[in-house]
């Protein structure tokens, strides 16, 4: 199965206007993520103490577990583009260990050797999300793939009719500018709505998308 799952504004941003590589998810984008920062859950695997656990769990662990590959876009990885060697944080985001605890697929224009880092590997992929996607369901075997992003990565999948699942978790705050979720093209098509689950800081809704 081939699941994107991604947090999104009210007005369909998933990253807010000016990003940099200090602030990766631009003015106000780190809003979209708060219903997961504070929970015991997300907190665990990326070596922070604490947090809490309530009906957001759930989501959080579902996504952690049963996952057997990853496919993102450069940016996703490490903000840079261009060739490796000028971008200042090539070794991606996460530092010496990463949450995934699965290969990772990253779509780029640049080839490089893939890095070994504890407990995840990156390989980078340049022949495009096909390719990326045929690798990580190689490597998954029956275990899930998961798109993580960014938004050009999850675009292409709908384009190209790879996904099974879209969860989006609809954050309530409006960002007015940045990086679109979805932007004019993306294929029609009717969605099934599998499951919805509304709290305080999101809406979580799972569809399945037509074969």
């Amino acid at each position: 199965m081939i699941v994107a799952q991604l947090s999104v504004s009210v007005d369909g941003y998933l990253a807010g206007p000016s990003p940099t590589l200090e602030d990766p998810l631009g003015a106000g984008g780190m809003q979209l993520h708060e219903w997961a920062f504070r929970l015991k859950a997300w907190r665990r695997p990326h070596g922070l103490e604490g947090g809490e656990v309530d009906i957001d769990t759930r989501l959080v662990e579902e996504a952690e577990h049963g996952m057997g590959a990853v496919v993102m876009g450069r940016k996703m990885f490490s903000g840079g583009e261009g060739p490796w060697e000028d971008d200042p944080n090539g070794q991606g985001w996460w530092g010496d260990e990463p949450p995934f605890h699965a290969p990772v697929f990253v779509v780029t224009h640049h080839p490089r050797e893939p890095l070994e880092l504890t407990g995840t590997t990156f390989h980078f992929v340049t022949d495009g999300v096909e390719a990326a996607v045929a690798s990580a369901r190689a490597a998954a075997g029956d275990a899930r793939v998961s798109i993580a992003g960014g938004a050009a990565i999850v675009q292409q999948c709908l384009a190209a009719g790879l996904l099974d699942e879209l969860i989006v978790h609809t954050a309530p705050v409006f960002l007015g500018g940045g990086t679109r979720l979805f932007e004019d093209g993306t294929p029609p098509r009717t969605l099934e709505v599998l499951e919805v689950v509304a709290v305080p800081l999101a809406t979580h809704v799972r569809y399945r998308l037509p074969a």
